[in-house]
């Protein structure tokens, strides 16, 4: 029976090229949107033109409820879901004393309570066949902080305690929880970013790169396998070395 991998917000960036990913080795896919719907119903048609399975479903994660409904229709069509990935998520860039009281509720509704809905929904199937894998997308800012980001690596932060967190309260269930923590990703989150800043990211980067989603997602596919069946309450750190901890 194949596996079946839900992906919050697989419309586009990291979250898409993870969708292509899972497909690719023969997954099970459940693409989540938000507002995207043209571009998670065109990795939909891409998807299932490459003779894979998948079912697009729209969910704002912060809503419990809307997630709830999310993932029976992923159960009525695929029976379970075996890996999670928590990748919905918001970025802002805001001077700490300027952030509104709104800016810091949607952030946090959005990057941590997203996740922790999600999580909630899942896990009694996986509790009861012990057995999945979730994979939480962090940021190298919830390891070191960045400034006019006080909120977004807050909640990134949030997101890395969670991990290690719920990977001990899972173990004995057989249930992987990890984290990856990228570094500077070439997608929508710093396309406004001028070639200036860019070099000075690259230079700052012992590998010298700013990494394509497809490369992240390679790291997010890895933890779901049986090669990395130990591996669990880690974050993993795929920064090119931007951030060595």
């Amino acid at each position: 029976m194949k596996k079946t991998v839900l992906i919050t917000g697989s419309s586009r960036g990291i979250g898409r090229a993870t969708a292509k990913k899972f497909a690719k080795e023969g997954y099970n896919v459940i693409i989540n949107y938000y507002k995207n719907k043209d571009k998670a119903f065109s990795l939909l048609e891409d998807l299932l033109s490459s003779g894979a399975n998948a079912i697009a479903i729209q969910a704002d994660v912060s809503n419990r409820k809307q997630v709830e409904e999310m993932c029976e229709k992923g159960y009525e069509k695929f029976g379970k879901v075996d890996v999670l990935v928590n990748n919905a998520g918001i970025a802002d860039m805001t001077l700490f004393t300027d952030i509104t009281e709104e800016q810091w509720r949607r952030i946090f509704d959005v990057n941590v309570n997203g996740m922790f809905n999600c999580c909630q929904c899942v896990l009694p199937k996986m509790i009861s066949e012990k057995s999945g894998r979730i994979i939480n997308i962090a940021s190298i800012w919830g390891l070191v902080g960045a400034s006019c980001e006080v909120h977004y690596s807050a909640t990134k932060g949030a997101i890395i305690s969670f991990t290690k967190a719920l990977a001990k309260e899972l173990g004995p269930s057989n249930i992987l929880v990890n984290a990856i923590a990228p570094g500077a990703v070439d997608t929508d989150m710093i396309g406004g970013v001028s070639e200036e800043i860019r070099e000075i990211i690259r230079d700052e980067t012992p590998l010298e790169v700013i990494a394509k989603p497809e490369e992240i997602a390679d790291v997010i596919y890895i933890l779901s396998t049986e090669e990395t069946k130990l591996i669990t309450g880690q974050i993993i750190n795929p920064s090119g070395g931007f951030v060595i901890v």
